[in-house]
């Protein structure tokens, strides 16, 4: 019982690492994007494929990496994607287009191994404890994305590109080093042939699948657009680079308690009535209070919090329409996937067709009337009965 315990506690942490490192590589490239642009003498178009290459990578290769996981085991193939993530890490270090591009591209694929993978080895190792594994699993992913975010702000104005880039991806090593001696309780999914699943109507061809993929897609176009372009537009109003990327950190923490008051309200009766409000006023409204060309700190702090209360709102609710709009378990995971894959790939187009647009107050009129499409899908998805059954 004792080394059962030590185990589990051994998993959490070496969990929490990898976890750490699933959006960190993403989310560091915002404040670097204007020195990119420098660097490379590149568009801001092109800039803006660093954020969409690893949104395709996770719509292509999630299903790729489920099968790799059911032959090799979920452990060691996290631990041989994860060795693709050192790869493209250390190749963006390297002071050439196609290395950064590449890079990004391995960076990518290593992180969705993670992103497919560890809940299911969550749901392996602690079956009574899923709770407790899936938040921290959140709470790191989010907290050092945000940390990290704040750092190559920091970084950035001291040191070069490339040593930026080294430094920060150090957190990927610690993490592989730390994941080694879980491959020697390397669990291959079980398939058992004697069991097939029932006979139930694919959530492909039923319009709700559909509208939740969108919400699932929009909210992601939303979230990464932002991500990627609001240090620059605050940089079109005089705000430092410093301080765009606390501001991005302080969106990323705001949305972090999200993960545990969503699944409260949402399935009481007023409950997503209100959580669909705060979308309203964080992504539809706030977008729109930054065309204010204003570097008053409490102003965009403020408007940064609404706006990060609405991302972690917005997606923590895409979470909950997959389980409970859904009849069976098989429809959850079908409609999990499927929001996912082409739902990623709609967000891959963000990114870099907001960087086609040159006026910040485009970008940001731009998003805020997407912002109201995602409003208006949520209201009808929680009005709509569930999937067919």
């Amino acid at each position: 019982m004792t080394t059962a315990k030590k185990s589990n506690k051994y998993f959490l942490f070496s969990m929490m690492l990898i976890a750490a490192n699933l959006r960190l590589p993403i989310t560091i490239m915002p404040p670097l994007l204007e020195r990119i642009e420098q660097n490379f003498d590149i568009p801001s178009s092109m800039a803006g494929l660093l954020t969409s290459i690893p949104l395709l990578a996770f719509a292509i290769f999630s299903p790729i990496i489920v099968k790799i996981a059911n032959k090799r085991g979920n452990e060691l193939t996290i631990f041989l994607f994860f060795i693709l993530l050192l790869v493209g890490s250390y190749l963006r270090v390297i002071p050439t287009i196609w290395a950064l591009f590449l890079g990004t591209a391995l960076v990518g694929i290593g992180i969705d191994s993670g992103n497919v993978l560890l809940p299911a080895i969550i749901k392996d190792k602690m079956p009574t404890q899923i709770p407790l594994g899936t938040s921290l699993y959140t709470l790191s992913m989010l907290l050092i994305g945000a940390i990290g975010t704040a750092l190559s702000g920091y970084l950035i104005t001291r040191i070069n590109l490339g040593t930026t880039l080294g430094v920060i991806s150090i957190m990927g090593i610690i993490a592989f080093v730390f994941w080694i001696p879980n491959i020697f309780h390397n669990q291959k999914s079980p398939v058992d042939q004697n069991i097939t699943a029932p006979k139930y109507h694919t959530v492909w061809r039923q319009h709700l699948g559909w509208l939740i993929t969108l919400y699932f897609g929009l909210q992601s176009v939303i979230y990464y657009s932002l991500l990627t372009w609001l240090p620059k537009v605050l940089s079109s109003h005089g705000v430092t680079t410093i301080f765009s990327s606390n501001l991005l950190t302080i969106l990323q923490l705001a949305g972090l308690p999200c993960s545990f008051i969503v699944p409260l309200l949402a399935p009481r009766k007023m409950g997503m009535r209100v959580l669909i409000s705060l979308v309203t006023l964080g992504y539809v409204i706030a977008p729109l209070s930054f065309l204010l060309p204003t570097t008053s700190g409490l102003y965009l702090v403020f408007w940064s919090i609404i706006m990060g209360v609405a991302q972690g709102v917005a997606f923590n609710t895409a979470i909950f329409f997959f389980t409970n709009k859904t009849s069976n378990p098989y429809q959850t995971a079908e409609v999990s996937g499927m929001a996912q894959s082409a739902g990623y790939l709609l967000a891959a187009f963000g990114p870099v067709a907001f960087g086609l647009l040159r006026q910040s107050s485009i970008i940001l009129i731009t998003l805020a009337t997407l912002a109201v499409l995602l409003t208006v899908t949520g209201i009808i998805i929680n009005k709509s009965s569930l999937i067919k059954e």
